[in-house]
Protein backbone atom coordinates (compact mmCIF):
# COMPACT_ATOMS: atom_id res chain seq x y z
CA UNK A 1 0.00 0.00 0.00
CA UNK A 2 1.51 3.31 -0.71
CA UNK A 3 0.75 6.19 1.72
CA UNK A 4 1.49 9.68 0.69
CA UNK A 5 1.50 13.01 1.84
CA UNK A 6 0.98 14.56 -1.41
CA UNK A 7 -1.79 14.69 -3.55
CA UNK A 8 -0.83 12.71 -6.44
CA UNK A 9 1.60 10.37 -7.82
CA UNK A 10 4.00 11.50 -10.69
CA UNK A 11 3.69 9.40 -13.13
CA UNK A 12 0.64 7.15 -12.14
CA UNK A 13 -2.97 8.52 -12.36
CA UNK A 14 -5.79 8.14 -9.84
CA UNK A 15 -8.15 6.18 -11.72
CA UNK A 16 -10.76 5.86 -9.12
CA UNK A 17 -11.64 7.65 -5.86
CA UNK A 18 -12.70 5.05 -2.72
CA UNK A 19 -12.96 8.13 -0.56
CA UNK A 20 -11.59 9.31 3.14
CA UNK A 21 -10.24 6.63 5.18
CA UNK A 22 -9.01 7.19 8.52
CA UNK A 23 -7.04 5.41 11.34
CA UNK A 24 -7.49 5.85 14.87
CA UNK A 25 -6.66 5.21 18.61
CA UNK A 26 -7.05 6.56 22.06
CA UNK A 27 -4.28 5.97 24.60
CA UNK A 28 -3.84 6.59 28.29
CA UNK A 29 -0.44 8.02 29.29
CA UNK A 30 2.05 5.42 31.20
CA UNK A 31 2.09 6.84 34.52
CA UNK A 32 6.08 5.96 34.87
CA UNK A 33 6.55 7.72 32.22
CA UNK A 34 4.26 10.71 33.36
CA UNK A 35 6.21 11.16 36.11
CA UNK A 36 9.57 10.73 34.28
CA UNK A 37 8.32 13.47 31.83
CA UNK A 38 7.59 15.71 35.06
CA UNK A 39 10.55 15.49 36.30
CA UNK A 40 12.52 16.11 33.17
CA UNK A 41 10.09 18.81 32.23
CA UNK A 42 11.83 20.98 35.23
CA UNK A 43 15.60 20.35 33.61
CA UNK A 44 14.62 20.97 30.46
CA UNK A 45 15.27 18.37 26.92
CA UNK A 46 13.50 15.75 25.40
CA UNK A 47 10.67 14.04 26.61
CA UNK A 48 11.63 10.72 25.05
CA UNK A 49 9.38 8.55 26.80
CA UNK A 50 6.33 10.47 26.08
CA UNK A 51 8.21 10.96 22.48
CA UNK A 52 8.42 6.95 22.08
CA UNK A 53 4.59 6.73 23.12
CA UNK A 54 3.30 9.20 20.36
CA UNK A 55 5.56 7.12 17.75
CA UNK A 56 3.93 4.26 18.62
CA UNK A 57 0.89 5.92 18.46
CA UNK A 58 0.84 7.24 15.10
CA UNK A 59 2.12 3.68 13.70
CA UNK A 60 -0.99 2.12 15.08
CA UNK A 61 -3.17 4.35 13.66
CA UNK A 62 -1.16 4.73 9.82
CA UNK A 63 -1.37 0.65 10.46
CA UNK A 64 -4.96 0.84 11.23
CA UNK A 65 -5.51 3.35 7.71
CA UNK A 66 -4.01 1.22 5.88
CA UNK A 67 -6.45 -1.42 6.94
CA UNK A 68 -9.43 1.00 6.00
CA UNK A 69 -8.20 1.24 2.99
CA UNK A 70 -7.12 -2.04 2.54
CA UNK A 71 -10.92 -3.57 2.39
CA UNK A 72 -11.80 -0.50 0.20
CA UNK A 73 -9.26 -2.37 -2.29
CA UNK A 74 -7.29 0.92 -2.89
CA UNK A 75 -3.99 0.66 -4.19
CA UNK A 76 -2.86 3.56 -2.14
CA UNK A 77 -4.00 6.61 0.14
CA UNK A 78 -3.19 10.07 -0.85
CA UNK A 79 -2.97 13.29 1.04
CA UNK A 80 -2.82 11.31 4.11
CA UNK A 81 -2.13 13.94 7.42
CA UNK A 82 -1.74 12.83 11.15
CA UNK A 83 -3.75 14.88 14.08
CA UNK A 84 -3.89 14.33 17.69
CA UNK A 85 -5.57 15.84 20.42
CA UNK A 86 -5.66 15.03 24.28
CA UNK A 87 -9.08 13.53 25.45
CA UNK A 88 -9.66 14.40 29.21
CA UNK A 89 -7.02 14.48 31.09
CA UNK A 90 -4.18 11.90 30.14
CA UNK A 91 -5.61 10.42 27.68
CA UNK A 92 -4.39 11.17 24.20
CA UNK A 93 -5.88 10.63 20.52
CA UNK A 94 -4.14 10.35 17.23
CA UNK A 95 -5.95 10.05 13.84
CA UNK A 96 -4.68 9.19 10.25
CA UNK A 97 -6.31 10.46 7.98
CA UNK A 98 -6.13 10.96 3.92
CA UNK A 99 -8.01 9.97 0.74
CA UNK A 100 -7.79 6.19 -0.39
CA UNK A 101 -7.71 5.12 -4.11
CA UNK A 102 -6.72 2.92 -7.04
CA UNK A 103 -4.27 3.93 -9.37
CA UNK A 104 -3.16 3.29 -13.17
Amino acid sequence: MLISTMNDVPGRPVTEVLGEVTGLTVRARNAGVQLGANFKALLGGELSGLTKQLAESREEAKQRLIEAATALGADAVLAMRFDAAEVGQNYQEVVAYGTAVKLG
